[in-house]
């Protein structure tokens, strides 16, 4: 049965955030708030739970389009090929915000990434996310959460989620209501910017 803590967007109690890295440190799997839906979410060194994250999504782990949430752009130079300066701009422009970029992954990506070319790199709007992953000290390998049902794509309510998700997963932060809009996805591989999935990110930083 998994932990629910309430933490607050606006002033991330510091105690609250320790719990969700302990977790996340021992290889546990958490659902936390993003500026868009909410995410499934572990440490991106932790291979064995970027495989139960994967068992639960139905997909093969090398297989997986798994966004890396980092808090701020420190963090690319880790995992992405050094970029051109009009990419940078794009990126500084846009992030935090509600965008997936895909970008030219390097040769120092964890173990489970290593045969992947690119890799989705999302910086959200949100303290709760930021924190949590300043706080862990590097990325967390994240997913959104879908809904089975067919009208609504994504469930918005924690205790709902909670319901849903409990046996699955070791945290659940409720950080308030999120939203039922994914994020745009611009692919930046390429000499000119592809949308992907135009979702809550408006397509105007192009």
């Amino acid at each position: 049965m998994a932990d629910f803590i309430r933490i607050y967007n606006e002033n991330p109690n510091p105690k609250e955030i320790q719990k969700a890295v302990k977790v996340l440190k021992s290889g546990g799997l958490i659902i936390y708030p993003t500026d868009t839906v909410y995410g499934l979410g572990c440490d991106i060194t932790n291979t064995k739970a970027l495989e139960k994250i994967a068992l639960i999504k139905g997909i093969k782990l090398e297989k997986a389009n798994f966004s890396f949430v980092c808090n701020d752009l420190s963090h690319l130079s880790d995992y992405v090929k050094q970029l051109d300066s009009p990419t940078f701009k794009l990126l500084k422009r846009a992030l935090p915000g509600p965008y997936t970029f895909i970008l030219p992954g390097s040769n120092n990506l964890p173990k489970a990434f290593k045969k992947r070319k690119t890799v989705g790199i999302r910086i959200p709007d949100n303290n709760i996310a930021r924190t949590l992953v300043e706080a862990l000290g590097n990325p967390i390998v994240s997913s959104s959460i879908r809904d089975d049902d067919d009208i609504l794509e994504y469930t918005t309510d924690p205790e709902l989620i909670y319901e849903k998700w409990n046996n699955l997963v070791d945290l659940v932060i409720d950080g308030g209501y999120g939203d039922n809009l994914a994020s745009t996805i611009i692919d930046l591989t390429d000499n000119i910017p592809e949308v992907i999935r135009e979702g809550k990110g408006s397509l105007d930083i192009l």
